[in-house]
C-alpha cells in the first residue's frame, strides 16, 4: 500500500487553495461588471388597466423618459382585469431582476386589499416600492345631453329619479369606483354603478351616451372636456385643479368634506436587488425633473411626485389604512 508524504499533501492543498483564490479574484470583476450592467435588455412596465386610461398615459410618459435615461427600450404591457389585480399579480410572480415592473395605483396597492375577499397577492410583501410618480385628481364628468350642469343639479335629479343615473367606472375597486361609492354615500343618492375593464372603454360608453356620468382620473378625461365632448361638474380634491381652475370641487358644490385623489407609482417584485431599485429610482427622479415631462403631466392635470422607496412604502401603508375605512363605510365589496 503506497503512502503519500504529508508534505506532498500539504503542497497539493496549498496549490488548490491558491487556484481557488485566483479563480475568485478573476470572477469578482466579472460579477461586478454583470451587476453594474443593469439594464442590459428591455424593461417591461405592466399597466394593470386598458390602454388609453390614466395609468397607461402616465406609464408611457414615464417609460419614454426612463428609456432615454437607461439606454434600453421600456415596453408597456396592458393587462386589465379584476380592478388591476391581474396585471399586478403578474409582476408579483415575475423574476425579481428589475426587468418587469408595475405601474401601481391607489386601487392595486391600497384599496383592493380591503375590497376583495381573496387577493392573489400581498400588496405589501410581494412588491418592492420604487417611487410614486404622480398625484391625480378625479374629475366628475357628465355627457353633455344630461339635464344637470353642476353637482347640486345632479343630486337633485338623482333624488327625483332613484337608480336611473348610471355611473361608469374603470373597474371594481379602482379609485374611480370608490369615488362614486363615496359620493353615493355622502350625497345620499341612489345611482347605479357600471363597471368596465379600464377607463378607456368606460369613457367611450360615456361619450356615446350609454352612461350618464363618471368619476375619472383627470389625465384621461381632460382632453374630452376641452373638446366639449364631456361636461365637467367637479374635481374630487380638496382644492381646485390648476389644469381646470374654473371647475369647482365636489366639497364646495354641496357635499362638504368630500375628497378623493388617485396616485400612481412604480413597483418591482419583492427581493429585487437594492442596487437595481436604486438605479430605477434615480432614473424616475431624473425623468420627473425634466421640464418637458413636468409640462406634459401638469397639462394633463397630474402633479409630478417623486420620492424614495422608503417613503413610498410608508405612504402605501397609510393609504391602505385610509381606504380600508372608506371601503367599510361605503359597503363596497368584490369577489
Amino acid at each position: 500500500m503506497s503512502c503519500i508524504p504529508a508534505v506532498a499533501v500539504n503542497r497539493r492543498r496549498s496549490t488548490l487553495a491558491v487556484g481557488l483564490a485566483f479563480g475568485a479574484l478573476m470572477l469578482a470583476p466579472l460579477a461586478a461588471q454583470a451587476q453594474g450592467a443593469y439594464p442590459n435588455k428591455p424593461i417591461t412596465i405592466i399597466v394593470p388597466f386598458s390602454a388609453g386610461g390614466t395609468t397607461d398615459i402616465l406609464a408611457r410618459v414615464i417609460g419614454q423618459g426612463m428609456s432615454r435615461d437607461l439606454g434600453q427600450p421600456v415596453v408597456i404591457d396592458n393587462r386589465a382585469g379584476a380592478g388591476g389585480n391581474i396585471g399586478a399579480q403578474a409582476v408579483a410572480r415575475a423574476a425579481p431582476d428589475g426587468y418587469t415592473l408595475v405601474m401601481g395605483t391607489v386601487g392595486t396597492h391600497a384599496i383592493n386589499a380591503s375590497l376583495y375577499a381573496r387577493m392573489p397577492f400581498d400588496h405589501v410583501k410581494d412588491f418592492a416600492p420604487i417611487s410614486r410618480v404622480a398625484l391625480v385628481p378625479n374629475l366628475l364628468v357628465a355627457h353633455p345631453a344630461q339635464p344637470y350642469k353642476n353637482v347640486k343639479e345632479l343630486i337633485a335629479y338623482a333624488g327625483a329619479n332613484p337608480g336611473k343615473v348610471t355611473v361608469a367606472n374603470s373597474g371594481v375597486g379602482t379609485s374611480i369606483h370608490l369615488s362614486a361609492e363615496l359620493f353615493k354615500h355622502m350625497a345620499g343618492v341612489d345611482v347605479q354603478n357600471v363597471a368596465y375593464r379600464g377607463s378607456a372603454p368606460a369613457l367611450n360608453d360615456l361619450i356615446g351616451g350609454h352612461t350618464a356620468v363618471m368619476f375619472d382620473n383627470m389625465p384621461s378625461a381632460i382632453g374630452y372636456v376641452r373638446a366639449g365632448k364631456l361636461r365637467p361638474l367637479a374635481v374630487t380634491t380638496a382644492n381646485r385643479s390648476a389644469a381646470l381652475p374654473d371647475v369647482p370641487t365636489v366639497a364646495e358644490s354641496g357635499v362638504p368634506g368630500f375628497e378623493a385623489t388617485s396616485w400612481f407609482g412604480l413597483l418591482a417584485p419583492a427581493r429585487t436587488p437594492a442596487p437595481v431599485i436604486a438605479r430605477l429610482n434615480a432614473s424616475i427622479q431624473k425623468v420627473l425633473a425634466d421640464p418637458e415631462v413636468k409640462k406634459k403631466l401638469l397639462e394633463q392635470g397630474a402633479e409630478p411626485l417623486g420620492e424614495t422607496p422608503q417613503q413610498f412604502a410608508g405612504f402605501i401603508a397609510s393609504e391602505s389604512a385610509k381606504w380600508g375605512k372608506v371601503v367599510k363605510q361605503s359597503g363596497a365589496s368584490a369577489q
